[in-house]
């Protein structure tokens, strides 16, 4: 979205404070029983760039991507930091706001902006040189998030072009590109668009289904494709909107039919009440939380081979759910943009002023 891409102003207003983690009830997931005294454990990364992309590779792995074209890699943990940053992008400023990454070496990485400033890059050796693979021709686009079904299959989206969402499409791996046709693309409401907030307004999951989450019109939308973004349905979330700074930002899908929204309104200190939903039908319909966040969230991830657990971040606070959404309950306190778990259970968050964290035993 042109309002957030442009520049979203959150304060950082508490840092790396633990709101007794161990009080959060795990008891109705046991998969979320190793959650008992976790919380976030800084990771220093010497930069001071806003990191609003992030692929959670492993526990050891990890990329990040932000603000004046950065981009980082991990391959111990956190301990220490590769600046694999492209060039190009760091001497133009470009905003990366999302990254995908398929292991170690391979990652896509999207950069934000109208017209030619949305672009993809991507590298096939662990950021030791990227190759921009597209560069948005069309002034009137302005691309938000990227998503991948696999190594080969992926998806970028861009705000309304001619009244509908435009979608972006490889099936080699993000090295060429392909705008889709738009047939099949329900039209966009009145300043409908995307929020390229923490690369989470298109997300994916299974080899064919894929979602995307608005704001900004009248109602905050979830549409949703089964084949690979060719055709798509439209569903209202209840999550608010009716404002440019309103609605969802955040998806998140555990399987092709539980799913996770969450939003509200980014502006600092403005209330954001229903700020979740959930779904359980894979986007058709969404009941709200019925213990939302107390504030906007702009992340939101699965807890890996869990039944009902999931984190939510945003700039006043980390949140967790152990019911599948439909109630959540403060686990931290400090400034997060986006949130990423790997399969085998290394979650990661990361934000304002080169914050990035793992989910750690604190005891």
């Amino acid at each position: 979205m042109r309002l957030l891409g442009i520049g979203m102003c959150a304060a950082a207003l508490l840092v790396g404070v633990v709101a007794a983690p161990a009080q959060a009830d795990t008891g109705r997931d046991p998969a979320a029983q190793g959650l008992r005294g976790a919380g976030w454990a800084l990771k220093d990364t010497g930069k001071d760039a806003r990191f609003r992309g992030l692929a959670a590779v492993s526990r050891t792995t990890a990329w990040v991507a932000g603000s004046k074209g950065t981009v980082l890699r991990t391959l111990n943990g956190g301990r220490s930091w590769q600046d694999v940053s492209p060039p190009g992008a760091v001497a133009e400023g470009l905003e990366l706001r999302d990254i995908e990454a398929f292991d170690a070496r391979r990652a896509v990485a999207l950069s934000i902006g109208e017209g030619e400033a949305s672009r993809v890059l991507r590298t096939e050796d662990g950021g030791a040189t990227w190759t921009e693979t597209f560069r948005n021709p069309d002034p009137r686009a302005f691309y938000d998030c990227l998503t991948f079904f696999d190594a080969r299959h992926g998806l970028a989206m861009s705000d309304p072009v001619d009244g509908r969402f435009r979608i972006l499409s490889t099936d080699d791996g993000g090295r060429n590109w392909r705008v889709l046709p738009s047939a099949g693309m329900p039209d966009a409401l009145p300043g409908e668009a995307g929020f390229a907030a923490s690369g989470q307004c298109l997300v994916s999951a299974g080899p064919r289904d894929v979602w995307l989450a608005t704001g900004g019109g009248a109602s905050a939308r979830v549409l949703h494709s089964a084949d690979r973004g060719v055709t798509w349905r439209v569903a209202e979330s209840t999550v608010p909107a009716g404002d440019p700074a309103r609605g969802v930002f955040a998806l998140a899908f555990r399987d092709r039919t539980r799913g996770l929204a969450v939003g509200g309104d980014y502006r600092t200190g403005q209330a954001s009440p229903q700020a979740a939903a959930v779904s359980a039908d894979g986007g058709r319909t969404w009941r709200q939380a019925q213990t939302p966040p107390p504030a906007y969230r702009s992340g939101a991830a699965w807890y890996p081979y869990s039944r009902g657990t999931a984190l939510a971040v945003g700039p006043t606070g980390t949140d967790l759910t152990t019911d599948g959404g439909r109630s959540w309950r403060a686990l931290e306190a400090g400034s997060f943009d986006t949130v990423d778990c790997a399969p085998d259970t290394g979650c990661w968050a990361s934000g304002e002023k080169g914050r990035v964290a793992r989910l750690e035993h604190l005891g």
